[in-house]
């Protein structure tokens, strides 16, 4: 009853009776969005003792980014239900709060732990009258709440957006910062004993905003890691790392081709039983026009590294929990799909998990139109190809491994187990909540095909 409510007072332009929460007619119902209000990059994605926290940029207004910029703050214990907590770190003196990380300081190297919980210390830039510079925050209450450091700025300096993490093998702090040397952008290395003193070691030229910088193991392979180097546009290199050094041993790849994927972070201190590498990023630049709310963020992904036919890559696929919002399934095996056939054509909604094997055939074409927008395959030139975004993606024994994640305003699209991905925003036609499944040129035939109805992850009960 409130979806159709919401969708009546969407179509006659009806303001007067204003929608649940968390129920809008654009809200994401399985995306990160704020009650109301800006975000954009995510910030300070550290786990502790059972909960993901995410901070994030947020500005109190819901027309467009602006000044001043604050950390808004969520906690998950599965990250997909997500529960918004106060505004964590507001501008002072020193400038607005501006993009940064956060790590557990096991052994107190900060000297900032006052209690029995281990310190959590947050790291940011501040943008004020003094510029672009570096502080700490930390918190001794298990990440509910931060405290802005008394003794910052910790690097008078810019430029902007410090990804901090342990070294183990040097028993010290990494920052990757981005910064610009003789008007080259690029990312900025610092080591600190402390996270309070800290040493400027190397210069990696070619990245603008938002660095990341962690391991991965190749091919699964514990005992042969290798270092990625990762931007906000999604552009990534695979190399070594020395703790003061990166050096590139692939050349620069992307990790998304979507329109709107950007300033993706991975959280830091997983816990031993769980070493996977989880990345989000902001869905930039998304419409939601008449939300109290502007901007979502990408769906979790796991990241591995794969030796692939063409090199070494990184991978991005949807984390396992998002199964925790089944509903309903659909499942088709050896379906042969003529032009102009629509075998989807009872299945209804706005929120899915589509999963598909296609071996191609004597198929010219082969997509899933999905309430108006297509996802596109053409077999000749190996595209795959979702509204301004298009990605190389070769067969494997002939066949073409699709996963598609559908929400009320974005659209997430994973190529052959992750080694491709496009994260796309679009504004749906209201009215269209069709799936089909087509063929052109020719017969396919889907080897299988699997779609799962999904639940908000969202508790409207609150």
């Amino acid at each position: 009853m409130i979806m159709l409510i919401n969708t009546i007072i969407a179509a006659t332009n009806i303001s007067a009776i204003p929608p649940v929460p968390y129920t809008e007619i654009l809200r994401p119902q399985f995306h990160f969005t704020g009650k109301k209000d800006w975000l954009n990059d995510p910030n300070g994605l550290v786990y502790y003792k059972g909960t993901y926290h995410m901070f994030y940029q947020y500005n109190p207004t819901v027309v467009g980014w602006a000044y001043p910029s604050h950390w808004g703050h969520a906690v998950s214990k599965d990250l997909v239900h997500w529960t918004e907590l106060p505004v964590a770190l507001y501008p002072d003196s020193l400038g607005n709060r501006a993009s940064g990380s956060a790590v557990v300081d096991w052994d107190n190297t900060s000297g900032l732990k006052t209690g029995k919980k281990d310190v959590i210390v947050a790291v940011f830039t501040a943008m004020g009258d003094r510029g672009q510079i570096q502080c700490l925050a930390y918190s001794n209450d298990g990440g509910q709440t931060l405290i802005t450091y008394s003794g910052n700025p910790v690097i008078p300096e810019g430029q902007r957006d410090p990804k901090v993490f342990w070294y183990e093998p040097a028993k010290t702090w990494v920052m990757a910062l981005f910064a610009t040397e003789k008007e080259v952008d690029g990312i900025r290395i610092y080591s600190s004993p402390n996270l309070k003193d800290w040493t400027a070691v190397s210069f990696l030229p070619g990245f603008y905003e938002c660095p990341d910088l962690f391991q991965l193991p190749l091919d699964g392979d514990i005992k042969n890691q290798k270092w990625i180097i990762h931007g906000a546009n999604g552009e990534y290199y695979v190399g070594s790392f020395d703790g003061h050094t990166f050096t590139p041993e692939t050349p620069k790849h992307r990790a998304d081709y979507g329109e709107n994927y950007y300033a993706a972070q991975t959280w830091n201190d997983m816990p031993a039983r769980d070493q996977r590498r989880i990345q989000i990023a902001w869905m930039a630049n998304g419409q939601y026009p008449g939300m109290p709310f502007n901007q979502q963020m990408s769906f979790p992904c796991e990241l591995t590294l794969k030796t692939l036919p063409d090199g070494i890559k990184m991978c991005r696929y949807p984390i396992k929990e998002i199964k925790s919002l089944y509903g309903k399934k659909h499942s088709w095996k050896n379906l042969v799909i003529n032009p102009g056939d629509n075998t989807q054509s009872e299945i209804n909604g706005d929120l899915f998990d589509i999963s598909l094997v296609i071996d191609p055939k004597q198929a010219s074409e082969i997509g899933f139109n999905i309430r108006g927008e297509v996802v596109k395959y053409t077999v000749n030139d190996h595209k795959l190809t979702y509204r301004k975004a298009s990605a190389d993606l070769k067969p494997v024994n002939g066949k073409i491994k699709l996963r598609i994640l559908v929400d009320r305003t974005s659209v997430e699209i994973f190529g052959n187990d992750g080694e491709v991905s496009i994260s796309t925003c679009y504004l749906p036609n209201a009215g269209n909540h069709k799936l089909e499944l087509y063929s052109a040129g020719g017969p396919a035939k889907a080897v299988s095909l699997d779609i799962h109805e999904l639940k908000s992850a969202w508790n409207l009960a609150e």
